[in-house]
């Protein structure tokens, strides 16, 4: 399976007469996109801002990140199941417009969406400061449901996110990435002398709007798979959560994960990349050791060595990850973890809400209790008051002067558990 990702690098981002790309400028059609956005009926209001690196700017709340994408050949769309059909995704070639983001903003479920500050101490922590921001903001009809505008919020940033890049087509090509793997065995029979690895995707698939959608379908709906590490570059599995944003996957994450880039890179070097298990975090207990146990035999019927586990959501969730490393391990698999921690503001209390002696080789990716003190925006898109209703947040948080005392969880991104974040470590 061969996927070329067409990198074109946006470096700023304006209105225009048009929507095209030129000289590394995203220009944009106002009332066009806002046309496009409009089309929905069950949006009472529609608005767009623009956010770009380095200015005084705060979006809040924030419900999802997608990067613009489109597919120039090959079969399906990006996003399928939602902007195309459901053709599986992976192959050919793709269209990306790198640096820019559409961001999704509305207050859904409260305590569970986050912000952006596109300057000061939070920039620091979210790399959507580092991205030219084309921020969709709306308000829903009255007497909707709030399963009804997630959904609709949710379609409407894959659609505008589709158009961007759908007008950029024309556009100069900066780099042009070329992915190619075929199946876990043939690559494995290439590389008879390395060790296998597979990567464990964990998602948010728990319902009350804590749902990660893969080729369009619910994945609470399902059980663990196998998918080729293509198909989730192209697309195919996309954030339709509101956990807390610190460490939710937004669609933008889930499009550069890093882990994948890594072991793609990896490959053939020192280990075999045999693919992507998407994988769910349930509720219930009998759906943990039943997903855990499929996961693990997943992993021994690819003739995996080893494992990377990454977690999405912590609390519940860390039953699943340590579930998930126990069963690998005693069938002789070697697991890695990755996650963040809940460890009070003080960093003094367990990080984890679960714990497993067979947890061995633990990447943190931050605490997201830590307390960070927020200056005033010039600028705010949205509304600065739902501070008091985010997790990470509480009404004391915004003072009179705009200015926020917040736990890092509220900032989106600042704790991401597939490592796509600023937060270090180092052996003491």
């Amino acid at each position: 399976m061969r996927l070329e990702l067409h990198k074109v690098r946006i470096g700023n981002v304006s209105w225009g007469e048009a929507t095209e790309v030129r000289g590394g400028t995203l220009f944009i059609n106002r009332e066009e996109m806002l046309a496009v956005a409009r089309e929905e009926p069950r949006f009472a209001r529609v608005e767009l801002e623009l956010a770009r690196p380095g200015e005084s700017v705060r979006i809040i709340p924030v419900k999802d990140i997608i990067e613009p994408r489109c597919k120039l050949s090959g079969p399906g769309e990006v996003f399928p199941g939602f902007v195309g059909g459901t053709c599986t995704v992976g192959e050919g070639s793709t269209l990306v417009l790198e640096g820019a983001a559409v961001v999704t903003c509305g207050s859904i479920v409260a305590f569970q969406e986050g912000l952006i500050d596109m300057s000061g101490p939070a920039a620091v922590y979210s790399p959507f400061s580092r991205t030219n921001n084309v921020v969709l903001v709306v308000e829903p009809v009255q007497g909707i449901d709030q399963h009804s505008y997630e959904a609709t919020l949710r379609e409407a940033g894959f659609r505008l996110a589709w158009y961007l890049a759908d007008k950029s087509r024309g556009a100069e090509v900066d780099e042009v990435k070329v992915y190619e793997m075929e199946g876990p065995v043939k690559e494995s029979s290439k590389y008879p002398h390395l060790p296998r690895v597979a990567y464990f995707c964990m998602s948010i698939t728990q319902g009350l709007l804590h749902d990660t959608f893969l080729y369009g379908a619910d994945m609470k709906h399902l059980v663990p798979t196998l998918i080729h590490p293509n198909e989730k570059m192209d697309g195919a599995m996309v954030s339709g959560n509101c956990v807390s944003s610190c460490d939710k996957n937004t669609t933008w994450h889930h499009l550069n994960d890093p882990i994948v880039e890594e072991l793609y890179e990896r490959h053939g070097k020192d280990l075999v990349f045999l693919g992507v298990i998407p994988t769910l975090e349930d509720t219930r207990l009998a759906g943990k050791e039943r997903t855990s146990s499929f996961n693990a035999n997943l992993a021994r019927s690819l003739g995996a060595d080893g494992v990377v586990i990454s977690e999405e959501g912590y609390g519940n969730p860390d039953t699943d990850l340590c579930m998930n490393a126990a069963k690998c391990e005693k069938l002789g698999i070697k697991t890695v973890v990755i996650s963040d921690e809940a460890a009070g503001t003080d960093g003094r209390s367990q990080g984890l809400a679960d714990a497993t002696p067979e947890i061995t080789a633990f990447v943190s990716t931050g605490n997201v209790n830590e307390m960070v003190e927020l200056p005033p925006m010039d600028r705010v898109i949205g509304h600065d008051g739902s501070i008091s209703n985010l997790s990470g947040g509480a009404e004391e948080s915004l003072r009179e002067d705009g200015s926020m005392f917040v736990e890092l969880q509220a900032i989106i991104g600042s704790t991401n558990e597939l490592g796509f974040n600023r937060i270090g470590a180092r052996w003491v």
